[in-house]
């Protein structure tokens, strides 16, 4: 599927939490009537706690305040959550509550909400990869003095009028989950099921917006902007197809940033050709791992990146929770999804796709400066001989299992 342009944009990159969270706290005290925020993690530290006393605060002068959790992401601090945010009127849905322990083997709990969203009165929205917790607080590894690296957007226009439609379709699909058997019965007993139905279906779904090529002419005043989602129903692969699109008309270079890169044949295919027709590729991916097989997922990968001239970084200053990239001088992207199976197949993801000089500039500058803290990999670091052959061929094994698991059949 072609992005879904919309020009008139105002883009603002945001690093970490400490830029987005103060900025989303001041959107969400000038909200007039209605604010969304879906995410995979709402802590219960300080600066979690500030973002949902704004949501409380904004609710109890009348606004309507709708949030959705990931029911694995946010299980351990949802009954703070419900004590911050009930009594004041904040409306909190659940997607896919984890509340009995074999829901985990149901293969539906695999495919997580793992959105980043906030948008105020359908005008002004923020999108990326940080989730609602502090940037020194590792859920894994516990606090730390630096800060993990993680962007976000800041985004005013039309855009987010498309943002805030996903947004409600996650809180309603979570708040049907919850009571779906008394909305059948009402549906069934109704006087006019079929058209209650349609009505439901439609609140459920994420409109797909016009759909307008990324390289097409056309008069879209800046910044030009796409919101992408991956979902499980039209969109399961638009991410990683615009990716891949952006990235086979490189003509300069392809920056990319990820904390957990194992992509299929299709996504490696694109690096590779880019960098033999002679882009400069670079990736930027996790020098201090929060999760070991993640981490090794990666590095099986290392020498087919490298024998084909793509430069490998490892960013070791801090964690690395940012999923960005940068082709050429205009494309750029800052968004929820990884690049691996689990983001690229089932998760539930959210980009923002820019066209822009000057926002991919200043997007191309904040990687270079963190390229410039990062370790280069050498051909060979991975390992050689058996060992690396039998960690590649575990990987592979794992992902391939993991996503029959989940349903997911066919090549990746």
């Amino acid at each position: 599927m072609a992005s879904q342009l919309t020009g008139g944009n105002t883009v603002e990159l945001q690093a970490g939490g400490d830029e987005l969270f103060p900025s989303m706290c001041a959107a969400i005290a000038a909200a007039r009537h209605q604010v969304w925020v879906a995410t995979y993690i709402f802590h219960d530290d300080p600066a979690a706690q500030r973002v949902a006393m704004a949501l409380a605060d904004a609710a109890r002068r009348g606004v309507w305040v709708g949030v959705v959790v990931d029911g694995f992401g946010s299980k351990a601090t949802l009954p703070r959550l419900r004590e911050w945010m009930s009594d004041a009127g904040v409306n909190l849905a659940v997607f896919r509550p984890v509340d009995r322990w074999w829901r985990l083997l149901q293969p539906g709990q695999l495919r997580r909400l793992h959105h980043k969203l906030c948008v105020v009165d359908g005008e002004l929205g923020f999108v990326g990869g940080i989730n609602l917790i502090d940037d020194r607080n590792d859920l894994n590894h516990g606090w730390s003095d630096a800060p993990r690296l993680d962007f976000a957007v800041r985004l005013l226009g039309p855009a987010a009028a498309q943002m805030e439609q996903t947004a409600r379709a996650m809180w309603n699909r979570a708040a049907l989950g919850a009571d779906w058997r008394e909305e059948i019965v009402q549906l069934v007993r109704g006087a006019e099921p079929l058209a209650r139905a349609r009505r439901v279906l439609a609140r459920l779904r994420v409109a797909p917006g016009p759909d307008t090529a990324a390289d097409a002419p056309g008069p879209l005043a800046p910044v030009r902007a796409a919101f992408v989602v991956r979902d499980n129903l039209r969109r399961r692969r638009s991410i990683e197809h615009a990716y891949v699109e952006a990235i086979a008309q490189a003509t300069d270079r392809v920056d990319l940033i990820c904390p957990y890169f194992y992509p299929g044949r299709l996504f490696r295919r694109a690096l590779r050709r880019a960098a033999k027709r002679g882009v400069r590729v670079r990736l930027l991916l996790q020098g201090k791992a929060d999760y070991r097989f993640a981490a090794m997922a990666a590095q099986v990968l290392y020498d087919e990146m490298l024998r084909s001239g793509v430069r490998v970084f490892e960013y070791t200053p801090a964690f690395l929770h940012a999923k960005v990239a940068v082709v050429d001088q205009a494309w750029s992207t800052v968004g929820s999804s990884n690049i691996d199976p689990l983001s690229l197949l089932l998760n539930l993801e959210a980009n923002l796709i820019v066209h822009d000089a000057p926002f991919t500039a200043e997007l191309a500058q904040r990687i270079d400066v963190a390229m410039a803290a990062s370790r280069e990999v050498s051909l060979g670091s991975a390992g050689r001989g058996w060992g690396r052959t039998l960690r590649r061929r575990l990987v592979a094994s794992a992902a391939y299992w993991f996503l029959r698991l989940a349903g997911i059949t066919g090549k990746y």
